[in-house]
């Protein structure tokens, strides 16, 4: 049965209404498992498409095609100012569709369309030409040995920075278009082919991708897409003894298992992983602009994203004050999904999500921790919508305030002391290293803070700046490597050195 939130748009409902199949070397391709995957709109609970599961047999075709792509050269060796000039057409074509990609996005996974446009699709393109930018300025240098030859010859040495080869790429549900162009845009500027393998539970905009970029002049085979469930179709993906890299964006319990599948040729990895990440709020904080920081850190995208300030760390000086001024927006907040309207609140991506949420609230409450606010499912919807909710007096132990819980689940620990490195080991309490923020009136504090917090991102007076320029990953359990920036280029990079006898 389709939703009723399906706009009449004639375009998407024929979208809707096909199976979507692979696309592999350049065509849609069917084939997989029997039973094909319902794709459910989470604000309704209806089923909204289908698509087919691959495995084996379907990675395996999209990877022969990739190979045979890459090996014969027609996007590896084409004209570096040719390939950007592709890039840049696809970014061009996403803009040209915004609206189709931000309501797809808005049904698969429950965000308003608002926020698609400005987010998704304006960052999607950005990323596009940010990368497309870089193909013409890739190259390596020329290197003074000091070791000349005992004949008196001297040596020329110098590098050269070439595509890895074929590149696995697995996305998550949470963010499915944007995070699908974060890790296509630098694999193909540095002229690798790839196969990228959309989550389950939101492949629609990344089919409608795909779509787009058969549009282009992107050879066949360079670009190929397989839809599937994790356990079988990324499974293979990993573990395929003909995929050179994997990227992967998850969780830290399946990100060891993709290293696991990876060590047998021992292809690169890149691990994008969960993260615990601590709103640090000082006593001379400006509040006005800290409260609702904090609390967009947390409920963005229902705090179903890896950068969510799910741990707010304050000084008791101002606990009070924060608490209450957080307690007070997230009672405001409007919790709903009618596509246009910017709602606050969205709904979790599945009931089996919802029901990890609420599991976790349940525990955060037998552990101790007191409700300042919410802690239920919203009643009178038919989605899976979980209130904003608020744990205080909570301490470092409580498994709410030390596991990834990805929801809209906030965790307030009150600290006294006013030294930067007992405040940076509470900071650092945690397995996850992806994302930090402290709040503060003195920039010097803040930046001494900075340094002394592990974690690849932190912000100062700001949480989770994204832009294509800047370098994000992880430290400890957050993942291996960066994405976005020169960073991000790197790893789909190899790095060769050539010396010859002058």
């Amino acid at each position: 049965m389709l939703s009723p939130q399906i706009d009449t748009h004639g375009e998407m409902l024929n979208f809707l209404a096909q199976t979507r199949g692979h696309f592999i070397g350049g065509q849609w391709v069917s084939g997989g498992d029997v039973q094909p995957i319902n794709v459910v709109n989470p604000a309704t609970g209806l089923t909204i498409a289908t698509i087919e599961s691959g495995g084996a047999v379907e990675i395996d075709l999209a990877v022969n095609a990739a190979r045979e792509s890459f090996d014969s050269g027609v996007w590896s060796k084409m004209a570096p100012v040719e390939r950007a000039r592709i890039l840049f057409s696809l970014a061009d074509l996403i803009e040209e569709h915004a609206e189709q990609i931000a309501h797809l996005e808005a049904l698969d996974i429950g965000v308003s369309r608002a926020m698609m446009h400005e987010i998704g699709v304006k960052l999607a393109a950005d990323q596009l030409r940010y990368y497309a930018g870089w193909i013409t300025k890739i190259g390596g240098q020329t290197i003074n040995n000091s070791r000349p030859h005992a004949s008196g010859r001297e040596f020329l040495t110098y590098t050269v920075k070439e595509p890895i080869g074929v590149v696995g790429q697995i996305i998550p549900w949470n963010f499915p278009f944007g995070m699908s162009i974060g890790k296509i845009a630098p694999a193909l500027a540095a002229g690798c082919s790839l196969v990228l393998k959309p989550a389950e539970e939101a492949p629609l905009s990344v089919s409608y991708l795909a779509g787009l970029i058969a549009k282009t002049d992107l050879p066949d085979g360079v670009f190929n897409l397989v839809n599937g469930v994790g356990r079988k179709a990324g499974a293979a993906l990993a573990r395929h003894m003909d995929v050179d890299k994997i990227s992967f964006t998850g969780s830290t319990a399946v990100g060891k298992d993709i290293l696991s599948a990876a060590g047998g040729n021992l292809k690169k990895v890149t691990l994008e992983l969960g993260g615990k990440s601590p709103v640090v709020i000082l006593p001379d904080a400006d509040l006005s602009e800290a409260i609702p920081a904090a609390a967009r850190a947390i409920f963005f995208l229902n705090g179903q994203n890896c950068m969510a300030g799910s741990r707010l760390l304050v000084h008791a000086d101002i606990h009070d004050a924060v608490v209450k001024g957080l307690v007070d927006i997230a009672k405001a907040m409007s919790i709903g999904s009618d596509l246009d309207n910017a709602y606050d609140i969205g709904p979790l991506i599945s009931k089996r999500q919802m029901t990890r949420v609420l599991a976790y609230i349940d525990t955060g409450l037998g552990e101790g921790a007191e409700l300042a606010t919410g802690g239920k499912r919203v009643s009178g919807l038919a989605g899976y919508f979980v209130q904003p909710t608020i744990f205080t007096n909570c301490t470092p132990n409580m498994r709410i305030v030390r596991e990834e819980i990805f929801g809209p689940v906030l965790t307030v620990q009150k600290f006294e002391t006013e030294d930067l490195d007992e405040i940076a080991g509470m900071a650092n309490d945690t397995v996850f290293g992806l994302s930090a923020s402290v709040w503060t009136g003195n920039l010097s504090k803040g930046h001494l803070l900075a340094g002394k917090i592990k974690s690849g991102q932190v912000g100062i007076n700001v949480h989770a700046a994204i832009d294509p320029a800047t370098p994000f990953g992880g430290y400890k359990q957050s993942g291996w490597g960066r994405e976005f920036g020169r960073e991000g280029l790197e790893p789909y990079l190899e790095t060769k050195a050539v010396t010859a006898y002058l």
